[in-house]
């Protein structure tokens, strides 16, 4: 029993070398995957408030840069762009939001995204 005395902690730190890094890992997935998921619904809104009768796609990319300075933060709203362009013939708002998102913690290389909402434009009958 004498000889085991000290040895838990050996076992401890065995174990945190390798969970520790794992956890992290799982947390900074969630951190990339919220932020594109976030940067997708503010880019589709965006391009949803563009489409009605009148609206310009100025309006669609002031509204997709509110929703993802109200969400996350300023700096992941200094690249939205909107334009009219037209799927399968039909006239469509399209907001792009291109950000990156520090893949170790808060600093560190950068994860590029490049997320893309579009909406079909009403159009007078």
């Amino acid at each position: 029993m004498r000889r085991e005395r000290g040895s838990a902690v050996v076992d401890f730190v065995l174990v945190m070398v390798l969970l520790v890094p794992l956890v992290l890992g799982i947390v900074q997935l969630g951190l990339v995957l919220h932020v594109r998921n976030t940067l997708t619904a503010a880019a589709s809104d965006g391009a949803r408030a563009g489409a009605p009768l009148g609206a310009t796609p100025e309006d669609a990319e002031v509204r997709a840069r509110r929703m993802i300075t109200d969400s996350l933060s300023d700096r992941f709203a200094r690249s939205v762009s909107a334009t009219r362009t037209s799927v399968d013939g039909a006239p469509a708002v399209v907001v792009r939001v291109r950000a990156r998102v520090p893949a170790l913690g808060v600093l560190g290389p950068g994860v590029p995204l490049d997320v893309r909402g579009r909406a079909l434009v009403q159009v007078e009958p």
